[in-house]
Parts: structure tokens; sequence; C-alpha cells
């Protein structure tokens, strides 16, 4: 994903733990797969990883160096 290093610079690091980290898109940055403004960036730090959602969320998916990303998108 060549928009990387864009997306973490612009959006607000809302959680980091030893699975993930959380972005929170404050500026209305397009998704790169659906090209629609995301809410929150997941980056996934472990090959595996369980995620538990606490509403419904769209979700659109990506890799970058080898690492999930997961856009949401609250419907």
């Amino acid at each position: 994903m060549e928009q990387f290093d864009k997306f973490v610079s612009s959006t607000t690091l809302r959680e980091e733990n030893d699975s993930i980290k959380l972005y929170q898109n404050t500026v209305a940055l397009a998704c790169p797969a659906c090209e629609e403004p995301f809410d929150d960036m997941v980056v996934c730090k472990n090959e595996f990883t369980s995620l538990n959602q606490t509403m419904p969320l769209d979700l659109c998916a990506t890799v970058h160096d080898g690492t999930p990303v997961l856009f949401t998108h609250k419907p």
C-alpha cells in the first residue's frame, strides 16, 4: 500500500497493544479499497489476531509489508 505513511501521519493513534495499532481518521481520508472516508485503520502486528467488535462495521482490507491493515466503516 503506497499511501501507508500518509495514513499513519494523517490519522490519530487511539490504541496500541501487543496485537494491533488503532488509528482514527480525523481528517476524512479516503479508504484505499473503496475510496469512501473510513472511520478507523487497524494495523495488525501479529500473524494471527482476533478482533472483538462492539458494533457492526463494514470492513475493507489490504496488506502493507506483509501486515494486514483493516479500514472500518460504520454503517
